[in-house]
């Protein structure tokens, strides 16, 4: 099976995109730590290695990957968007 994302961790809200994903179009994801499956729609153009939302992460948020929060939502991420520095911001600064 092909996949255009991979989750890391379970508690993950974000996926890690391993192809270019486009916009309207339905993603498989490879969740790691059980060997299943997610699907989402993308919201937009995710370029190969950048983050994919798996749920919607409202203002304020953390947004989690690796089973670790890595930041903070600076505005709403719906399901499907890009998660990424224009509405993500880093909890290490």
């Amino acid at each position: 099976m092909t996949y255009g994302f991979f989750v890391h961790h379970d508690a993950d809200n974000v996926g890690v995109a391993v192809v270019d994903i486009e916009k309207g179009q339905a993603y498989k994801g490879w969740l790691m730590e059980t060997d299943g499956s997610v699907e989402v729609v993308a919201a937009g153009n995710i370029p190969l290695g950048h983050k994919i939302a798996l749920a919607p992460v409202a203002t304020g948020e953390k947004v989690i990957k690796y089973g670790y929060p890595i930041g903070k939502a600076v505005q709403p991420i719906a399901k499907g968007e890009h998660v990424h520095s224009h509405n993500l911001k880093s909890l290490r600064w």
